[in-house]
């Protein structure tokens, strides 16, 4: 009885055996017994070609003989290999297969588009294993970096940002400009707000603080010189297109994008407001209290409590704050309570009225500083050249309405006006209707008091009033009315009365029918 074995699916792959050492041994023995390699392929279940290649094999370790080199297989790519290795190589392995492929083709490549996908693939895994610059992780020491950089929030709103590199104590703040001045004031802040100066501050070669380059060694500009002399740090720079070495800010720019700015563009879009800077800061700061009290992932620590223990090898901050941006300039309050800048008006508070106040600009406002105290006194939006702004607050309260009463000065307007709020109306409402006679007829309206009592005349001129009858004979023909003149009012509610019901009949009641021989009903 003879045994014969299915046919494996399993394939060669670059010299690893397609049968198994017993599949191997049994194929010999076959061999050795029938001597013909189709019938111990028939015994085995596999086919001559593969006994042949497995005797042959068998036979040439046995006297010894090396095994042939296995000869390599030419593709269809060859004739483009080197012009692809030569792309990869000038565009650092960026360039895709989609745009080397009319390259190749113009170049006689002819084959399919996966093949050379195929072969792209390998050229640029074999460029990053030959071009693999390895970085190792930072590791800060106590009080030696401050890294800061700016981030994008909105169009024309700005993220600074800025991470004290041992502690990763982080300090963000919103800004309309990333110029100079805002860069330097924001750098004073955060000093500020840590506590302490460090020995350098990172940055990239932000315009704002680069003068220039010199064999790849950045100048910075004098005011920032001026800066770090004042505090007492050293001004330092990445390399350009360098991005990692300050890794530590690029990930706090972009978690303050995501969950402090976004979240905040999107109340101001819901609510339907444009975002005020300093309501915007006011939130930052209070995100940056929130970071900054929770665990960080990659210190495992509270950044404020490592700030305690990093704050006592910084520098101590300068006892006097260094003059940012354009000087403050000194303006005298006029008669109004006012000065004039920028041909606008900012009112400060009436006690300060002949006095001088320092006006300031700060992220678009305007602040009046009393320069003997240093107390900011006001505080004004910039207005429009022309405009005026005006806190009530600096006036006692709101403005009041004009008054257009009468003032009277003979003898006889005083004493009618002493009738009261009735009077002084009719003698308004006269010269409104344009009474000529009004001055002599103030004589026969005080006649009437004498005559009719005060009482009844202003009565009289109050119902005058109300029917706008401005002459004397009016007032006259009312006090002569008496008590007889009607009173009339404005029209009340609506007056319900509950009616008896009354029993009524259906409209068939009604109908007449026509004549039925001769005789009518109904």
């Amino acid at each position: 009885m003879v045994t014969v074995k299915a046919l494996t699916k399993r394939r060669h792959h670059r010299g690893v055996p397609l049968k198994s050492a017993k599949d191997r041994m049994d194929i010999i023995s076959a061999y050795q017994q029938l001597g013909s390699y189709r019938a111990a392929a028939e015994q085995c279940g596999t086919t001559h070609r593969t006994v042949k290649k497995v005797v042959d094999k068998f036979e040439a370790d046995q006297a010894g003989v090396p095994p042939q080199p296995r000869a390599e297989r030419t593709h269809n790519y060859d004739v483009v290999a080197d012009l692809v290795a030569e792309r990869i190589e000038k565009s650092h392995a960026r360039i895709s297969a989609k745009r080397l492929l009319p390259i190749a083709r113009a170049a006689g490549y002819e084959g399919s588009e996966r093949n050379f996908r195929r072969l792209v693939a390998e050229a640029k895994a074999l460029w990053r294993s030959e071009n693999h610059h390895g970085r190792r992780p930072a590791v800060w020491s106590p009080g030696e970096y401050l890294v800061i950089d700016w981030a994008q929030a909105a169009p024309g709103l700005f993220l600074f940002c800025a991470v004290l590199a041992f502690s990763r104590w982080r300090f963000v703040r919103f800004a309309t400009d990333q110029k100079a001045s805002t860069t330097l004031a924001l750098i004073a802040e955060t000093l500020a707000a840590i506590g302490g100066v460090p020995a350098r501050v990172l940055a990239d070669r932000m315009a704002c603080l680069k003068g220039g380059v010199v064999a790849n060694v950045v100048v910075p500009t004098p005011d920032y010189v001026r800066l770090a002399a004042h505090y007492g740090f050293a001004p330092d720079f990445c390399h350009a297109h360098d991005p990692q070495s300050k890794g530590v800010v690029e990930h706090l720019c972009g978690y303050a994008q995501r969950d402090l700015a976004v979240p905040l563009l999107t109340q101001a879009a819901v609510d339907g407001l444009a975002v005020d800077i300093r309501v915007a800061n006011a939130g930052a700061a209070g995100w940056c209290a929130e970071v900054n009290a929770a665990v960080h992932s990659e210190i495992a620590a509270v950044p404020d409590e490592r700030l305690i223990a990093e704050r006592e090898l910084l520098q101590p901050l300068p006892s006097l704050r260094l003059q940012i941006g354009a000087p403050s300039v000194l303006r005298k309050v006029d008669r109004l309570s006012c000065v004039r800048y920028g041909s606008a008006r900012y009112s400060v508070p009436t006690r300060l009225i002949g006095t001088t106040v320092a006006v300031v600009l700060d992220h678009g406002a305007v602040c009046l500083v009393e320069p003997s105290t240093g107390m900011i006194v006001a505080e004004h939006e910039l207005v429009a050249p022309g405009s005026a702004s005006i806190l009530d607050t600096h006036y006692d309260g709101p403005r009041p309405t004009p008054s257009r009463g009468p003032r009277p000065k003979t003898t006889i307007e005083k004493q009618f006006c002493d009738l009261g709020k009735d009077a002084q109306a009719f003698l308004v409402g006269a010269a409104a209707i344009g009474n000529t006679r009004l001055a002599s007829e103030l004589e026969i309206l005080l006649a009437l008091s004498a005559a009719h009592g005060e009482q009844a005349l202003v009565a009289a001129l109050h119902r005058a009033v109300a029917f706008r009858r401005f002459r004397a004979a009016d007032v006259r023909s009312i006090l002569a009315a008496g008590t007889g003149a009607p009173q009339p009012r404005p029209a009340g509610d609506a007056l319900i009365l509950d009616l008896p019901v009354a029993p009524t009949r259906s409209l068939d009641a009604y109908k007449i029918t026509p004549v039925v021989d001769g005789e009518a009903t109904s």
